[in-house]
């Protein structure tokens, strides 16, 4: 796998200031942003929102860092993240978008402060936190200075004390005893970093004599999703407690089965395209991907430092993108690769919610491969086993596909993206 320049940049940061050797030695390592600097930005090379995004040193050493002031960032085998984990059974409550708002389009949610804006205009806010509320903070301000025992990979504690460290809050709603800090992110994700809600979360505890509710907030694939928390010792930075997950959606017509059925008789299918047979089994990451494309074009690096992907995952599900007529790339002016989203990509991610799903489902569709493995479900009330959908691909030409090992794991996608299909009516 190619490496990035951040990892590079901290290969040479750790050989030069023997990192490994002082954490083996003292338990962390602190160093200031001047040194970073003398490498890479040091926005660049100490911003790790998600576990996939850590430099491969840090992850091959069990690391992971963390800033203590506005110049400096310690570096420790310190449990930085929580996972999540979306509850599938959870149906969204449908809310109302109202219709005197001009200045927020429902179909256009695709940036992080404008999905937020429409969760509050919308009702989410005051249904989360059981009140009316008004939004009252967002953006940059300075931690003040506090301590937090947080723990190690060998299950101890260790004592970290922050002077002035600067701390970013997405949204901040305040109600009549509450006000409630939102971390956001317009992705599905598999974890985040506690430090995103901790640390605003210590500040504010002390600033305001309401109760201080920390909620990771996800956008994505139409579900505006909010995990409740709480920090069970304000003063541990790993007693972070999931309380709920509430999932909205704005008030749409019913996606059926029968909408479905429809796509699939209707759908007429294409000529397997000269692009890699897609490797990425998840299809709401793709639909994701097709959502941070919708604001901006993106280079591979962009994506891999920004959002829950990592290097092999953005390559594979670019090419999914591509294997579907949805993105496409091209060379800018400094020659470096970027993604763009084709006339189709940009047409569908512009629909309703309903029209959007059914789309994206006939553009699955249109490729025999997976229309072939739906159509056996259909005639069998059940999903084929992998051994069978592998024996279907191999009737269908796909590009560059050879190997039996290569057949099994390209028949994981086929089945994810089919699940997927199968599923939107439960859903939506």
């Amino acid at each position: 796998m190619s490496q990035t320049q951040t990892d590079k940049a901290w290969e040479i940061l750790f050989d030069r200031h023997k990192i490994i050797q002082n954490v083996q030695h003292n338990g962390f390592f602190e160093i200031q942003a001047r040194e970073i600097k003398k490498e890479r930005e040091p926005r660049l090379m100490a911003k790790f929102d998600h576990f996939s995004q850590l430099p491969k040193i840090f992850k091959d050493n069990g690391l992971s860092i963390l800033p203590i002031s506005r110049s400096s960032y310690i570096i420790g085998e310190f449990d930085v993240y929580e996972k999540v984990n979306y509850n599938q059974k959870l149906k969204p409550i449908q809310v109302n978008f109202p219709g005197e708002i001009t200045t927020i389009d429902p179909t256009n949610l695709y940036s992080e402060s404008t999905a937020l804006h429409c969760a509050h205009v919308t009702g989410m806010m005051d249904m989360v936190m059981g009140e009316d509320s008004f939004q009252t903070i967002s953006g940059r301000m300075s931690s003040k200075e506090f301590d937090f025992n947080i723990r190690t990979r060998k299950g101890t504690d260790r004592l970290i004390n922050i002077k002035n460290s600067q701390i970013e809050i997405d949204g901040g709603y305040e109600s009549q005893s509450q006000f409630m800090i939102v971390e956001a992110k317009n992705e599905t994700v598999d974890d985040f970093l506690v430090r995103q809600l901790y640390y605003p979360y210590r500040l504010w505890q002390e600033k305001t004599y309401k109760q201080v509710k920390p909620v990771f907030f996800t956008y994505s694939n139409d579900i505006f999703s909010f995990f409740i928390y709480e920090f069970a010792d304000p003063k541990r930075y790993n007693s972070i407690r999931l309380i709920k997950q509430k999932d909205f959606i704005i008030a749409h017509e019913e996606l059926e089965l029968d909408d479905i059925v429809e796509v699939f008789q209707t759908v007429q299918t294409v000529r397997e395209p000269e692009i890699p047979f897609p490797q990425a089994d998840s299809f709401t990451r793709v639909v994701d991907l097709l959502g941070l494309l919708v604001e901006n074009d993106m280079s591979k690096e962009h994506i891999t430092r920004n959002y829950d992907f990592n290097v092999r995952q953005t390559g594979y599900y670019t090419s999914a993108g591509m294997y579907l007529g949805l993105i496409e790339k091209y060379t800018d002016e400094s020659r470096q690769i970027m993604f763009t989203l084709t006339k189709a990509g940009r047409e569908i991610m512009r629909l309703r919610t309903k029209d959007k799903f059914l789309r994206l489902a006939s553009s699955i569709l249109t490729h025999e491969p997976f229309r072939q493995v739906l159509t056996e479900y259909f005639q069998n009330g059940t999903p084929p086993e992998k051994e069978r959908v592998v024996e279907i691909m191999k009737r269908c030409n796909l590009y560059k596909v050879n190997s039996e090992s290569t057949y099994f794991r390209r028949a994981s996608t086929v089945i994810g993206w089919i699940n997927w299909i199968l599923d939107l009516p439960e859903i939506y």
